[in-house]
């Protein structure tokens, strides 16, 4: 992988997981948000692909669309199981 492309990667998960944490409602710093968008972008190209949609924006910024739904999905869903956890 080179470098730059290290580089993107690393910037779009953590926008990914920083406007995520803004919509959810958790934050944790920059890691965790680097962390949560490119688990995000997983999880949402998963979805998309899974439902049939289309990214209505196109590069960069659909990548970002993207990442951040499934970050939102992610972090909805930790939320879900860390409760049920300290039940």
């Amino acid at each position: 992988m080179a470098l730059s492309a290290l580089v993107v990667w690393l910037l779009v998960g953590f926008i990914a997981g920083w406007l995520a944490s803004l919509i959810v409602g958790r934050g944790g710093g920059i890691l965790w948000d680097i962390l949560v968008g490119i688990l995000g972008a997983y999880v949402g190209g998963h979805l998309f692909h899974w439902l049939g949609l289309r990214v209505p924006l196109r590069g960069l910024p659909g990548t970002i669309l993207v990442a951040v739904v499934g970050a939102v999905v992610f972090l909805l869903v930790l939320r879900f199981v860390l409760r049920l956890v300290r039940s």
